[in-house]
């Protein structure tokens, strides 16, 4: 894989967040605002999910920055967009899992998830950046096939990025999955419940082990209490009872570049709150 220092291109400091909205429309309409936090969040690349959006519902003002958009066929369902204020060389969205999908059942299964807009994978000039939003399992994991499924063809589909253009990949979004206890309050009571099952925990552990870093445990390995997602439900928030399924990963040949990893729980108006890094590449 390329490293741009080696190749003697002095790196340079990228500021990416990513955020799961939990519809954008509704986000627009709070206070702050959508616009303002996004100017607070002050990002080379923003990548947010769950847009809930289909093509024309919204237009955006952000100026000197690239919307790349993925919509579901669903209305008002998934989607995925990027913000990035230099423009992609090329774009690639989930039809891209398809080749990566094996046969049978589980291609069946990931040609269904494909259609409702889970990824934005944009090249740059040294890096591939991709913003995922990644199946939920759902109550009593009816739909764990289809996520063992998509977390196959992904995991796949990102070293195949890598290995098709020399270049490191940065990925992020909302993996709904709690990696390990540490990730979340109550892991003994959610054990075995959707987005923290052995299934799903294992998989993310076979996407690491595929050649990618958690960048905010590499920085923060024994932090506890920090997460990014907490339910409506309970004031969850307020007495911090969460989960951090929100992840920046970096392909393992740029981690030693990582230099800040941080969840922005002071930021309201999703039921998720921002992640952030700060890497040279």
């Amino acid at each position: 894989m390329t490293d741009t220092a080696a190749a003697g291109t002095t790196p340079r400091t990228y500021k990416f967040a990513s955020w799961n909205v939990n519809g954008l429309r509704a986000v627009l309409r709070k206070e702050p605002g959508f616009e303002e936090i996004f100017a607070d969040l002050d990002a080379d690349i923003l990548a947010i999910q769950e847009t809930k959006l289909q093509e024309g519902q919204v237009e955006l003002e952000l100026p000197g920055y690239t919307q790349t958009w993925s919509h579901a066929e669903r209305k008002g369902y998934a989607g995925t967009a990027v913000f990035s204020r230099e423009e992609p060389l090329s774009v690639r969205r989930a039809d891209s899992l398809l080749p990566f999908a094996g046969e049978g059942e589980a291609a069946d299964l990931v040609a269904v998830a494909v259609t409702e807009g889970r990824v934005c994978a944009l090249e740059f000039e040294r890096f591939w950046f991709v913003d995922v939003y990644t199946p939920n399992a759902q109550n009593e994991l009816a739909r764990i096939e289809t996520r063992m499924a998509w977390d196959d063809a992904y995991r796949a589909f990102l070293k195949s990025l890598e290995e098709e253009t020399g270049k490191p990949v940065v990925t992020c979004g909302d993996f709904n999955v709690a990696h390990e206890e540490i990730d979340l309050k109550n892991p003994k009571t959610n054990r075995g419940n959707a987005g923290f099952s052995d299934e799903e925990r294992g998989k993310f552990t076979e996407l690491l082990g595929a050649g990618f870093t958690d960048t905010f445990r590499f920085l923060h390995p024994d932090e506890t209490g920090a997460y990014s997602w907490w339910s409506y439900r309970f004031n969850a928030r307020k007495n911090n009872t969460g989960w951090r399924i929100d992840y920046f990963l970096v392909s393992d040949s740029v981690r030693d570049r990582i230099r800040e990893a941080g969840i922005r729980s002071d930021i309201f108006g999703s039921d998720h709150c921002p992640v952030e890094l700060v890497i040279d590449l």
